[in-house]
């Protein structure tokens, strides 16, 4: 009987005194939505199995840090317990956070199945393409999520005597509509959330997240056959296609990590990798720039200024140009003193020969620059300039469109 006292107990400690300096700032870590499946799996079967009530629940992370949670809305029925965990995202903005993810426990009745059998209820996404962790047709339920439920279930059958198994349903009440936020309906994860985690454990601000978002949806472009993807760093860039260029959308957003994403191209086969980008980002990489955040370096007008020099820019006209606040403001100085073409000119060859050098040959890259207030002044599109390579890359694009 202590076991089972240890079990349930609140622990000492969790993760009140766990945190993360970034950027000198001390914010605090939080807990996945795959450990509050978990948990809440662990409470329900425990309630299931002994016949008795669990205010908090014990959980241990695959990132090894204990978690004592409070267990929310207990619901017995003639053949089953519910209960949920409410995530707890610590600092890190993460839309999912303060939501309660529910679990359903009840005994298995068919044999020759697998011990512990994982479903996924209302508000847990479907998966609808192929490529991703989990088949088509099972719910967004990753691995890591899975063998924390399976393990946890799997003790408590052990300790309870149970040999016929257990059957858990998973569900989070609203979370088709917090899907429409997230990047699921692109991936081809349809009715609801992903339950996600590999650490259990939320660290705040962190890239990793995106970045792996970025490399599975390359990886899933790979797997129905596409050797040809199209790139946006952003929304901007998705807003020209749609409404001035291409009437198909991008294939990836890659946000600032422009290096990683060719990386994880080439990695994965692609062949042929065209960026369609608003100058005031992409201007970076034409200076050998390809992690674009702010934070990590800007130099815009110094390189637009550069690239000016070699267009034969007098000296009046440079000063003006490295004193712009914006680089839509440069495209403006430069159009009215009839230098754009020309620098423009030498900005896609500057690009070009860096995305070939950054890619040592493994991959055919182009790029496509625009800006959004030219278009305005010229009422089209905006179009500033495009590698020597990228239309052909573009007709490669349009082939493998469905």
């Amino acid at each position: 009987m202590k076991q089972e006292k240890q079990e349930m107990e609140p622990a000492a400690t969790g993760l009140e005194h766990c945190y993360k300096n970034i950027e000198g700032k001390k914010l605090r870590l939080g807990y996945t939505t795959g450990s509050c499946a978990a948990a809440a799996a662990k409470a329900a079967a425990f309630m299931l199995l002994t016949g008795k009530d669990a205010d908090y629940v014990q959980l241990t992370t695959p990132g090894q840090i204990s978690l004592c949670l409070k267990v929310w809305n207990k619901k017995r029925g003639s053949d089953f317990v519910s209960c949920a965990i409410q995530k707890d995202a610590g600092d890190d903005p993460d839309i999912t956070d303060g939501i309660l993810v529910y679990a359903k426990v009840s005994l298995k009745k068919t044999e020759g199945q697998p011990m512990i059998v994982i479903t996924g209820g209302t508000g847990v996404g479907t998966v609808t393409k192929p490529g991703l962790e989990q088949p088509v047709g099972a719910p967004a339920i990753n691995q890591t999520p899975r063998k924390m439920i399976t393990r946890e279930l799997e003790q408590l059958c052990g300790l309870y005597h149970n040999q016929t198994g257990l059957k858990v349903e998973i569900s989070v009440p609203g979370g088709e509509e917090l899907a429409e936020k997230t990047f699921n309906p692109k991936l081809g994860i349809m009715g609801g959330i992903s339950i996600l985690g590999t650490t259990g454990i939320v660290e705040p601000m962190s890239e990793t997240a995106l970045l792996s978002c970025i490399r599975l949806e390359i990886k899933q472009q790979v797997s129905l056959g596409r050797k040809s993807l199209l790139v946006t760093p952003g929304n901007y860039g998705q807003v020209f296609l749609r409404e001035y260029f291409l009437h198909c959308p991008a294939d990836i957003k890659c946000s600032n990590f422009v290096g990683e994403t060719i990386d994880f191209a080439a990695d994965l086969g692609v062949e042929n990798l065209l960026f369609v980008a608003h100058i005031g980002k992409f201007i970076k990489v034409a200076g050998g720039i390809f992690q674009t955040h702010s934070s990590n370096a800007d130099g815009r007008m110094e390189i637009l200024t550069a690239n000016a020099v070699l267009a034969g820019a007098d000296q009046p006209l440079l000063r003006e140009l490295m004193q712009a606040v914006t680089t839509e403001e440069g495209i403006r100085i430069l159009e009215d003193a009839g230098y754009l073409e020309k620098t423009m000119e030498h900005v896609m060859e500057r690009l070009w020969g860096h995305l070939a050098r950054r890619s040592f040959g493994r991959i055919n890259l182009g790029a496509i620059l625009f800006s959004s207030e030219l278009g305005k002044r010229r009422q089209g599109h905006g179009e500033l300039g495009r590698t020597k390579n990228a239309e052909e890359i573009l007709k490669k694009i349009l082939q493998e469109v469905p």
